[in-house]
């Protein structure tokens, strides 16, 4: 940031035309094309802060060109994509998700307008959507003259394998693409990005200068020199094998403790969910979970049906691997209370 300051000229901290500033738009084509598999210019790129907005603008000018129905996974997040659709008016329509991202039959079913995805790392389950699922849905797309919206989530943290390559780069006239620092560094920088077909830019950029005139320049040019001079790169190999270690720790903690608790999703991100056996009620573990000073999340409040087996997610990000293995003991002796309380036959 400093050598921001100290070198940038005067002329970029006026007015920008609402897309960000062309050093980042550069950097970021560069990287994406290299790293995610993404195919586009600089001048498809447009500045956000975070996805939050990304989405929300996307969304934004597709209703103003007519889309009714917006596609979601089902369970997915319930803070951004589907609460900016409804606020505009949109019907929401949840598709199913399975093991391996959402069910493209579902979806091919529907009449949406738009479809948003998270096929690298399904949030929450954590399914990777298929080479043959991503090209139906892209097909389903084409077919239809729907958009996908693609959210990168979690990415870059693959644990197993190298990252799953972006939808954008197969049909970048029907993905939007969007992309985030929240998880790489973190969400209170508000910095994010879209790889947007042409056909959209200029609408997706008018919204963003109605919104805010652009985000802040010395954020973009210091993330710009960030990945220029690769320290993005060298950031997420230094902290690849840390989150492993604490996700090592999780499972492991899971099954020393509550081995009937099944893991799924956990070869990427920052964040396992697992299933709940037939007697542990998801309401109830979280509820008693509470009681001893643990915080998590269950799955059912991500679900826009109620149908769905009961889960619990468990984000690791943020804890040490003492602080994991102790967490894991206050589930386990809030779900022997949750037993305890079954009636008897």
């Amino acid at each position: 940031m400093r050598t921001v300051l100290t070198t940038t000229p005067n002329e970029r901290f006026a007015y920008l035309d609402g897309r960000g500033v062309p050093e980042l738009h550069a950097a970021l084509i560069d990287y994406l094309s290299r790293v995610r598999g993404t195919s586009g210019r600089p001048e498809n790129v447009v500045i956000c802060s975070g996805y939050g907005q990304g989405v929300a603008l996307i969304l934004q000018v597709l209703a103003a060109r007519g889309a009714r129905r917006v596609a979601v996974e089902d369970p997915s997040a319930d803070d951004d994509a589907r609460l900016v659709a409804a606020a505009l008016g949109l019907d929401v329509i949840g598709v199913p998700v399975g093991p391996n991202g959402i069910l493209v039959d579902k979806l091919q079913e529907t009449d949406a307008d738009a479809v948003v995805l998270t096929p690298s790392h399904q949030w929450p389950t954590g399914g990777v959507l298929s080479a043959t699922a991503r090209a139906r849905v892209i097909g389903w797309a084409q077919r239809r003259g729907a958009v996908v919206i693609e959210d990168d989530y979690d990415a870059e943290y693959r644990y197993d394998r190298s990252p799953v390559g972006a939808m954008q780069g197969l049909a970048p006239d029907t993905v939007v693409y969007c992309g985030t620092a929240s998880k790489t560094l973190a969400p209170g920088l508000r910095l994010g990005w879209l790889l947007a077909p042409p056909h959209l830019v200029d609408d997706i950029t008018a919204a963003k200068v109605r919104a805010d005139r652009g985000s802040p320049v010395i954020d973009q040019l210091t993330f710009a020199d960030f990945l220029t001079r690769g320290e993005f790169d060298r950031h997420l190999r230094r902290m690849r094998p840390v989150y492993r270690r604490r996700r090592d720790a999780l499972l492991a903690a899971l099954r020393a403790r509550l081995p009937e608790l099944e893991p799924v999703g956990v070869a990427a991100g920052q964040h396992v969910v697992t299933w709940l056996p037939h007697d542990l009620d998801e309401a109830a573990v979280v509820a008693a979970a509470a009681r001893h000073g643990l915080v998590v999340q269950g799955v059912s409040r991500y679900r826009l049906s109620p149908a769905g087996p009961g889960g619990l997610i468990f984000g690791y990000a943020t804890l040490t691997e003492r602080s994991i293995s102790d967490g894991v003991q206050a589930l386990a002796d809030a779900a022997a209370e949750v037993r305890a309380d079954l009636p008897r036959t």
